[in-house]
């Protein structure tokens, strides 16, 4: 807290008030009380004098311990959000921030949650606090869901799962981990990739480089620069896998490429880790969107995945999550789990209730778990509508002969639209549409009644804006 200080001098330096004197107003020149006081010290930096005629002004801040910290840069993706909110344009539309939206753009609580949580009201469950290793029925369910309850790492207990604060935080757990007992080990990262990659590895002190994942000039896969680059890693690296729908890009291998990129990783003895926060979302179906993650394991490889359940399940502020951890066997599996509930506990100590049982109902009734399925395919139906739509727009008012096929080519809740940093500018500057500054926008904040204002935004940005 600053504190300050007062001083009133005049022609008569022998007298002098109080501070308390002066800020009540109790001075009075001529008084013979009248005086300097403070501003003996001239070489303080932090007094500083206005004379005001015979009147003299000093005032001296204690200067805070935080003066060397700087203000950080608004996030790039929910900085987008916040500006979205200052605009009073009734045309604006946010399609920054990845979070599912109604037709009529309005979040949307699945009616299978809304269930789940009756559920919680009439057992009565408590707030106690859980295991630092989370829910065990939600472990079980989260890692069955992944891998297929009769998997065989599933059944012969090779699966090490703690239930973290969401994908975020069971990123952040696996990269201590990896900071911890693989010291000086790289992890491999496409590049784009979703924002927050780089930074958790960053604050987890774990060393990482790209490899190439988006081409430009195909606004598709560059997969032979991703093979390559893998390949020229050094031996026992991570690599950072999307298992489905791409974030940024929305571009995911084939299945044939998927092969031929296990084969290179196994070829370096690299150890795969998976980032799966859209299993079900995506394409529909559960199975669909985890079938690289089982590829994998398939073929008898150690490798992390880190899931949450913010995008299918519609829990975002729930913050649940899980760390999965594949081991040749259960014996190391026991001993890795051990260890990350050992990182844990100092990190938060254990995680959230509420969200982690809402999981664990959903999938452990049969009838809430059909329902939620048929909620997820209708959700991933309502991307693809607006997908479709937006690209029969682009294509419909687009005479330049500009093929717009890579919408309908990309999966999931994001488009890289191919704009730029200038023409993404724009987008937002002319049309009130807000996006992130790589060309990305969140289909699932658009509605199929604002397709055509896209499409216009999108077409006067890529042409007229170099």
């Amino acid at each position: 807290m600053a504190s300050t200080m007062l001083s009133l001098a005049s022609t008569t330096p022998s007298a002098s008030l109080s501070t308390q004197e002066i800020l009540k107003g109790k001075a009075r020149l001529g008084s013979g009380r009248v005086g300097t006081l403070l501003n003996k010290e001239k070489g303080n930096p932090f007094i500083k004098a206005k004379s005001f005629g015979r009147i003299s002004m000093t005032a001296a801040v204690n200067v805070s311990r935080f003066e060397g910290v700087a203000m950080a840069p608004p996030d790039p993706i929910l900085g987008v959000s916040e500006a979205f909110r200052a605009d009073t344009d009734v045309k604006k539309l946010n399609l920054g921030v990845g979070a599912y939206r109604t037709e009529e753009l309005q979040p949307y609580v699945l009616d299978v949650v809304k269930k789940a949580e009756n559920l919680m009201l009439e057992r009565g469950e408590n707030k106690e606090y859980l295991a630092i290793e989370g829910l065990a029925a939600f472990n079980k369910a989260t890692a069955e869901l992944l891998f297929g309850a009769d998997n065989p790492v599933i059944k012969q207990q090779r699966v090490a799962t703690v239930q973290g604060l969401s994908g975020t935080g069971s990123l952040r757990l696996a990269a201590a981990f990896i900071e911890r007992y693989f010291p000086g080990a790289q992890v491999l990262i496409s590049s784009p990739t979703w924002g927050n990659h780089k930074n958790i590895f960053n604050d987890a002190r774990v060393p990482w480089s790209e490899y190439r994942y988006y081409d430009p000039k195909t606004v598709g896969l560059d997969f032979e620069g991703m093979i390559s680059d893998i390949k020229a890693a050094p031996e026992g690296s991570f690599v950072l896998l999307h298992g489905c729908a791409h974030n940024p890009t929305g571009i995911d291998p084939t299945p044939e490429q998927w092969e031929k990129i296990s084969d290179a990783i196994q070829e370096k003895n690299h150890i795969p880790f998976f980032d799966v926060a859209y299993q079900g979302f995506a394409s529909g179906s559960l199975d669909a969107d985890a079938s690289s993650v089982r590829l994998f394991a398939a073929r008898g490889m150690e490798l992390f995945i880190a899931q949450s359940y913010s995008k299918n399940l519609g829990l975002y502020a729930e913050r649940i999550g899980a760390i999965n951890v594949v081991c040749s066997s259960s014996d190391a599996a026991a001993r890795v789990k051990s260890q990350l509930k050992r990182i844990a506990r100092p990190m938060y100590s254990n995680p959230p209730v509420h969200g982690a049982r809402i999981v664990a109902n959903v999938v452990g009734d049969p009838a809430l778990f059909n329902e939620w399925k048929a909620e997820m395919e209708m959700m991933a139906g309502r991307i693809k509508n607006v997908r479709q739509k937006l690209f029969d727009s682009l294509s419909a008012k687009d005479k330049s002969g500009k093929d717009w096929s890579f919408i309908l080519k990309q999966i999931g809740m994001f488009s890289f639209t191919g704009l730029n940093k200038t023409q993404s500018e724009n987008m937002t500057n002319k049309w009130h549409v807000y996006l992130t500054k790589d060309g990305r926008i969140s289909l699932a904040g658009l509605s199929l009644a604002k397709c055509e204002y896209l499409a216009d935004a999108i077409i006067d940005s890529y042409h007229n804006v170099s």
